[in-house]
């Protein structure tokens, strides 16, 4: 969704996990006239669903007219955005090229549906080496899991069940 009133803001996400699964943590910075910082902790997840996850509480604490430059060090996000990939695993019934289900469905549908409401403009950034907003991210996504208080990822929890 374009707008001329939209409020420019810059969003930087990161998440962490200590296994894979296992604790894991994200965090977001939004900016714009102000900044502000959010992170939280999951007993046992994923890495790609901590870097989800942070994307989608970034979006939820943005207003809805918005255009959004954000910044993130996730390839498999940060593709799946801007490769088509999404619309791929839709058009294919949520399976991937090979045919298997795509994983995370349940927080890519989230992501499509706060993405709808602004306008994402999706920008990779190397991890680790040194930008600046990208390395507070990575802390408090560790700082999270280390720390908790931890979630119950309940979605991960059901799939995991189901294998």
């Amino acid at each position: 969704m374009q707008n001329d009133k939209a409020v420019k803001i810059l969003l930087f996400t990161d998440g962490a996990c200590s296994g894979n699964p296992g604790k894991g943590g994200w965090a977001a910075i939004i900016k714009n006239e102000k900044e502000v910082k959010i992170s939280g902790a999951y007993e046992k997840t994923t890495n790609n669903r901590m870097e989800l996850i942070a994307l989608i509480k970034g979006l939820q604490n943005i207003k809805v007219n918005s255009s959004i430059d954000f910044y993130s060090d996730s390839q498999y996000i940060i593709n799946a955005l801007t490769k088509g990939w999404i619309k791929s695993w839709q058009n294919n019934g949520w399976k991937t090229a090979n045919k298997k289900p795509v994983a995370n469905k349940d927080l890519w549908e989230k992501v499509i549906d706060l993405s709808g409401k602004v306008t994402l403009n999706p920008i990779w950034v190397r991890g680790h080496d040194g930008h600046h907003e990208n390395e507070i991210c990575d802390k408090m996504a560790v700082d999270a899991y280390l720390n908790g208080p931890y979630e119950i990822d309940s979605d991960y929890v059901q799939l995991e069940k189901l294998f």
